[in-house]
């Protein structure tokens, strides 16, 4: 599972979750908890990733606070 930070959309502060599982790749929005995106999932398997995501929304969330990418990208350089 990778999380991005927060960016807003249509005036709403959200972020993106992805799942993959070798070409199998699903995309969903916090704090919707919808998968948006998918190829390679069963449709049974999208519904336990939204109730995966919805159960789970508020620490992903708070894991999303900490994630900072100008500065991540500067300590690359």
């Amino acid at each position: 599972m990778l999380i991005s930070g927060f960016f807003m959309k249509d005036g709403r502060k959200m972020m993106r979750v992805s799942f993959t599982r070798g070409k199998d790749f699903a995309e969903g929005l916090l704090p919707d908890g919808l998968i948006d995106r998918s190829e390679g999932f069963s449709g049974e398997e999208l519904e336990k990733l939204e109730k995966f995501l919805r159960a789970n929304r508020q620490e992903i969330m708070e894991q999303g606070k900490e994630i900072n990418p100008i500065r991540s990208w500067l300590q690359d350089k």
